[in-house]
């Protein structure tokens, strides 16, 4: 695997620098915003995960996000930040991040969160391969894997309709979540169960993270019709769509 991480406290990446070489990973450093940008820039494919702090000289981890995400819409990308409050969260995945851990953090969790959002990158890529194997011009009604009265999602286009309007502009675990919701229309996911299934993640995940998400999904969702996730306070989330007509 090949990492760039953006970092500015230099004993934060002697740190983890010691942990990526035991996993055996390329690991590339950078110390500022502008840095980052240009390293990045020099062969945007080749990164196969970033990890960016948001306090940074030069451009802040917001600004640099943005810039990686006009050259890249895939690049996984986790967001490290002293910052705990939503509305940073929100802002950091509005522009593209995938993931948020905030400092301080335990080495190995970072690593879990990794190799968590490494894994469903490389599951979307393989879909996405297929997809242009397989894909004609047109789009039947099989090619729909989820699909609800109101509702349909295609694995082949990553592409989602509620009432047939497009829900623009998705992110990939936008999609998944979307996915993974509305296959199992009705049923309620735990934020844990979320994690685990959308993430990937076991025992590392910050619950916030589906939270952060969900209202993101949320407000892209309503731009096309009503809302269809919906809260279970005390539990979590669930896709319920039977009601739409009625709105």
């Amino acid at each position: 695997m090949k990492i760039l991480m953006v970092e500015d406290n230099k004993s934060v990446s002697e740190m983890m620098s010691m942990f990526f070489q035991k996993e055996a990973w390329d690991a590339h450093f950078a110390y500022d915003g502008v840095e980052a940008v240009t390293a990045f820039s020099t062969d945007p494919e080749s990164w196969d995960i970033i990890t960016l702090d948001l306090n940074l000289p030069g451009l802040d981890g917001m600004q640099v996000a943005q810039k990686i995400r006009e050259r890249s819409k895939t690049v996984p990308i986790i967001m490290l930040t002293a910052r705990d409050s939503e509305s940073d969260q929100v802002l950091g995945l509005e522009l593209g991040a995938d993931d948020y851990v905030t400092k301080p953090f335990s080495p190995i969790t970072l690593i879990a969160r990794i190799k968590a959002l490494h894994r469903r990158a490389e599951l979307v890529d393989e879909q996405v391969e297929a997809a242009e194997e397989s894909l004609q011009q047109t789009t039947d009604q099989s090619d729909y894997d989820v699909q609800t009265t109101h509702f349909k999602l295609s694995s082949k286009t990553r592409e989602a309709y509620l009432l047939d309007q497009p829900i623009l502009e998705l992110t990939p675990k936008e999609f998944d979540l979307l996915k993974t919701l509305a296959k199992n229309a009705r049923q309620v996911f735990s934020r844990e169960q979320l994690l685990e299934l959308v993430w990937d993640y076991q025992y590392f995940g910050d619950e916030r993270t589906v939270d952060a998400h969900i209202k993101k999904l949320r407000q892209k969702i309503e731009k096309v019709g009503p809302q269809v996730i919906q809260t279970v306070w005390g539990v979590g989330y669930k896709f319920d769509d039977s009601d739409v007509a009625a709105k």
